[in-house]
């Protein structure tokens, strides 16, 4: 499904989540160095460059192409009482065909963390994901001792699945990952027959 046709837009409860735009750029920036300790140990390494306006620039016009492609919706999230820019949701890696699958990331400044904000998020995206994209699946994937990242995902009928070895890097170093995932049709756990 092709999105470039119109505005991509979900609203949440307190939440609108949208691409980034390159007015975004001093609120991430801000957002992102504020929160640089909270998010640096569960992220791969930022790059020299990574708070810059070019950086930023790039990560846009990526955005803009995925979104225009269907290969990945990269989402702002943004507080509709004042127009805060709390983090980021991305469903990456779409892939059609008989898998019908995403990869969802996440990120939320220090701030507004553990307050709701990416449950709602996550939960919208992926109704969105199984509804207006048509997706079967969704997969994510955090480090084992992200007691709060992995608890998130649970909370949102994610289902832990497995371990990944050396499956991205982060901080620096290669590390391995536990696997998650939501189901459209999940029947995974259920006690009754049929």
């Amino acid at each position: 499904m092709l999105l470039a046709k119109r505005k991509l837009r979900i609203e949440t409860e307190r939440m609108t989540l949208r691409p980034p735009t390159h007015s975004d750029f001093r609120d991430w920036a801000a957002l992102r160095s504020a929160s640089m300790d909270h998010l640096t140990p569960w992220e791969p390494s930022w790059a020299t460059d990574h708070l810059t306006r070019k950086a930023f620039t790039n990560r846009v016009y990526w955005a803009q192409r995925s979104v225009g492609s269907g290969s990945a919706l990269p989402l702002f999230l943004i507080r509709r009482k004042d127009e805060a820019l709390m983090g980021a949701i991305t469903l990456d890696n779409i892939r059609r065909g008989p898998a019908q699958a995403g990869t969802l990331g996440y990120w939320t400044g220090e701030a507004y963390a553990r307050q709701g904000y990416m449950r709602e998020a996550i939960l919208s995206v992926v109704h969105f994901a199984f509804t207006r994209l048509d997706l079967s699946r969704i997969e994510a994937a955090c480090l084992p001792e992200n007691v709060a990242s992995r608890g998130l995902l649970e909370t949102c009928g994610f289902k832990y699945e497995g371990v990944a070895q050396s499956y991205l890097q982060i901080d620096g170093r290669w590390r391995t990952h536990v696997l998650y995932a939501a189901l459209r049709m999940d029947r995974r756990g259920r006690t009754d027959a049929g």
